[in-house]
């Protein structure tokens, strides 16, 4: 029991330390972003254009050690477990843009909060997540994985075309289901490196899995960062990662949750309340509206 507690304790840390970078830098890069040429849209070419810019790049610096501390997070514990902890980098966003824009939290910034926080208790507690032996049916890791690609990829289509309205929370959501396949797969490729070390990690498909997820996934974000402030994209990403990510952990990876009614409903209920909070806060007039609701932005990327 000692065992368990202190295992839990050293993945909530992780967590919530990963949280922390991943919402500082989701707030750093969109500084950076929203100042990007349009013509960057969905284009990789908008990744080299923002490499010139310092606060970018300590924005995905930050962002970059907030994946690796989940990584090592979702080694120790059950993606189940891990995803709600980190949909809380909301808060950490929220704070950094407090700072910036000297806005005070007010009702809806605590109502928000609660709801989160409130929301991911609920859920850990009635769901009990914990590990179990993972399905090896590749099918099956194949039709959880491609659902989940599919509708990511079908809402970036659709927002190509409506780039300037809804488009940023459609890529906000397709990156965000591309994120939460990339820690399951990162899950998995842990448990490769731990069975065959490096022989078996780069011989699987999974590792280079992560690195497409991970890179399509930045692409989508920060063409929602480019061209809408953080409060429309932000929520949708923040929502989407979670969910993709618990469903490919109770489909594929073997987690285990509850299934009694009433914990099946405190469940669903501790989720409803994650995203009406994740909503709220990411609506907060604290949060940067961006050049795009102010003043036409300046669309030369400057070394700031």
């Amino acid at each position: 029991m000692i065992e368990v507690r202190s295992v839990s304790v050293l993945v909530l840390l992780l967590a919530v330390s990963a949280a922390c970078c991943l919402g500082l830098g989701f707030v750093l890069q969109q500084n950076a972003a929203q100042q990007a040429p349009l013509s960057d849209f969905l284009s990789f070419r908008l990744l080299l254009d923002l490499m010139r810019v310092p606060r970018w790049l300590g924005g995905l610096g930050l962002m970059v050690a907030g994946m690796v501390l989940g990584a090592v997070a979702l080694g120790k514990g059950e993606i189940s477990l891990v995803e709600p902890l980190l949909a809380t980098n909301l808060l950490f966003a929220l704070a950094l843009s407090r700072h910036q824009t000297k806005q005070p939290l007010g009702r809806q910034g605590w109502a928000g909060l609660l709801l989160l926080a409130g929301g991911v208790s609920a859920f850990i507690t009635a769901g009990e997540p914990r590990a179990g032996t993972a399905i090896a049916d590749p099918l099956r890791h194949w039709l959880i994985i491609g659902l989940v690609v599919g509708v990511a990829l079908a809402l970036t289509a659709y927002a190509k075309r409506s780039r300037l309205s809804w488009g940023p929370v459609l890529l906000a959501l397709a990156a965000g289901l591309l994120y939460g396949v990339q820690d399951a797969l990162t899950r998995v490729s842990g448990t490769l490196f731990s069975d065959g070390g490096f022989g078996e990690l780069f011989t699987s498909w999974q590792p280079y899995g992560v690195f497409a997820c991970g890179v399509t996934g930045l692409v989508l974000v920060q063409s929602a960062f480019e061209t809408a402030p953080l409060r429309m994209s932000l929520p949708a990403l923040t929502a989407a990662e979670p969910l993709a990510g618990i469903l490919c952990g109770v489909g594929f990876l073997g987690d285990r949750l509850r299934t009694d009614t009433g914990a099946l409903a405190w469940q669903a209920a501790g989720l409803a309340a994650v995203v009406a909070g994740i909503v709220l806060l990411g609506m907060h007039p604290a949060m940067p509206c961006g050049a795009t609701e102010a003043e036409p932005p300046a669309r030369d990327l400057q070394r700031r």
